[in-house]
């Protein structure tokens, strides 16, 4: 009877023990250790860089290529309108918020506003036809262009009141918005770098895929026609990722990134007539600097 006392106690004491000791454990567990279950987002900006692109425009009465389009990100640098509520969206940036279904990968959706010029200073070879017509300003440039040379700033005063209206004028400034979905990848390099506690200080490194559809608002202005600027849906993006995130105090990071991608616009809209359209495709760089947070939920 006895023993049979002693051996239960021996058992109870037994559960107890390493039940203390995983609470311990547990209790002393950093909350960097996992991100299974977590939710964040961040906000930031962004600079870019486009490969020269053909660009096709087509209408009623025209037909024409652009050849190796040269164009720039028109960039606010550092602003107050990137934190102002009522100006936001005006510079380039980025929006993202995304959710860990495990310790090391995520999945997210965001929005890179980023911004496309046609560098106007420029010359660029023009392959195609024009017959618009005499009663259209742009019928000025009538004729067949055979892979010639266009000056894209020549007798052009930069107003649409100009008396002579410019070959064209197109850009992506409200903006070559990016809507798209990423998987990624995500892993504490803290140890490499001699961090011991990550709550207070985390070092990871980041990389990802992503897929999502561009829905622009584009600024043109092709052979004199009225100007058109809306938001329309005009094709499909692809690109890759690499960052590296600093994480403060366990909730909140700086996350800056590399971002390549593909863009195919098949379907621009560059006027108020239903038949003008545009299509280009390119190559871009993206580099992020980002602000956020990361909570459980």
């Amino acid at each position: 009877m006895f023993f049979n006392l002693k051996s239960k106690i021996v058992v109870v004491l037994a559960i107890f023990s390493q039940f203390s000791i995983a609470q311990e454990k547990t209790e002393s567990e950093k909350y960097t250790s996992h991100n299974k279950g977590k939710f964040y987002f961040f906000w930031g900006g962004n600079r870019e860089t486009y490969s020269k692109s053909d660009i096709h425009f087509t209408g009623q009465n025209y037909d024409f290529t652009i050849h190796d389009a040269v164009a720039d990100d028109k960039p606010k640098g550092w602003h107050v309108d990137y934190i102002n509520p009522g100006a936001m969206t005006i510079p380039q940036t980025n929006f993202r918020m995304g959710y860990f279904i495990n310790d090391h990968y995520n999945i997210s959706l965001g929005l890179d506003h980023m911004k496309y010029v046609m560098r106007q200073r420029q010359i660029a070879n023009v392959s195609g036809h024009i017959n618009l017509p005499s009663s259209e300003s742009g019928s000025i440039y009538n004729g067949t262009y055979n892979n010639s040379p266009v000056n894209f700033f020549d007798n052009y005063t930069g107003l649409d009141t100009s008396p002579t209206p410019p070959f064209l004028t197109f850009e992506h400034t409200d903006g070559l918005n990016y809507i798209n979905t990423e998987f990624c990848r995500v892993d504490d390099i803290s140890k490499v770098f001699k961090i011991s506690n990550t709550d207070k200080f985390q070092l990871n490194v980041t990389e990802g895929i992503g897929l999502g559809l561009l829905y622009p608002k584009t600024n043109s202005r092709v052979l004199g026609k009225q100007r058109y600027d809306d938001f329309h849906v005009s094709g499909y993006g692809i690109s890759a990722k690499v960052g590296l995130n600093f994480t403060f105090f366990k909730y909140f990071f700086v996350q800056t990134e590399l971002k390549a991608g593909y863009i195919d616009m098949n379907d621009i809209k560059t006027t108020n007539e239903n038949t003008d359209k545009a299509s280009q495709h390119f190559l871009f760089l993206q580099r992020i600097i980002a602000f956020g947070g990361i909570f459980k939920i």
